[in-house]
């Protein structure tokens, strides 16, 4: 195992996300910590970072969310927490959209539409791509403006999308932005 830990944030934890981030951990031969999974965010970041350093290899797969608040509530404190942890090597985030309001969003590198395709635009909740740079508004993803995540994915909301992205049809839109996230990083050759 590397020194540290390599990590993929994911910025959305309810039942169905967790399932869908358990199921494209396995496929892709990624580990998954899926005590982080809840919504809000169950843990601590110090905790998530003691379970980071238990797995036995890396990319992992990490999840966050803050159950709709526009402040910093406990998924975007534990987001930020391992982000900056020393131990700890951010490869990218999937930055999900919600319906939440009046928060500045994040400026994803570039997004997955509900069709699958990797775009230069934005997505909404459901994965329809939108005009505009690809900025992704979410409860969860503020504070990704304030920690180093050298790319960023924006999608829908993981496993749903109007069924676009259902973890019966292999959750293909978040899938895909987390092989892009690997790509990116040059570690599709390991999968």
């Amino acid at each position: 195992m590397p020194e540290k830990v390599r990590v993929i944030l994911v910025t959305d934890g309810d039942r169905v996300a967790q399932r869908v981030i358990e199921e494209i951990a396995g496929s892709l031969g990624l580990r998954c910590i899926s005590a982080s999974a809840g919504n809000p965010t169950p843990i601590s970041g110090e905790e998530i970072v003691h379970l980071l350093k238990e797995v036995q290899y890396d990319p992992v797969l990490v999840m966050f969310d803050d159950r709709g608040r526009r402040d910093k509530g406990k998924g975007e404190q534990a987001m930020e927490y391992v982000a900056a942890h020393p131990d700890i090597e951010v490869l990218g985030a999937v930055a999900v959209a919600s319906n939440t309001t009046h928060i500045n969003g994040i400026k994803a590198d570039a997004c997955i539409n509900n069709q699958g395709k990797l775009v230069d635009s934005a997505v909404n909740k459901y994965g329809e791509t939108e005009a505009g740079e690809p900025l992704v508004c979410g409860d969860t993803v503020d504070v990704l403006n304030h920690v180093d995540v050298p790319v960023i994915i924006g999608v829908g909301d993981v496993g749903k999308m109007d069924k676009a992205d259902d973890l019966s049809r292999g959750a293909p839109v978040t899938r895909r932005a987390i092989e892009e996230i690997l790509k990116r990083n040059g570690i599709e050759q390991e999968l």
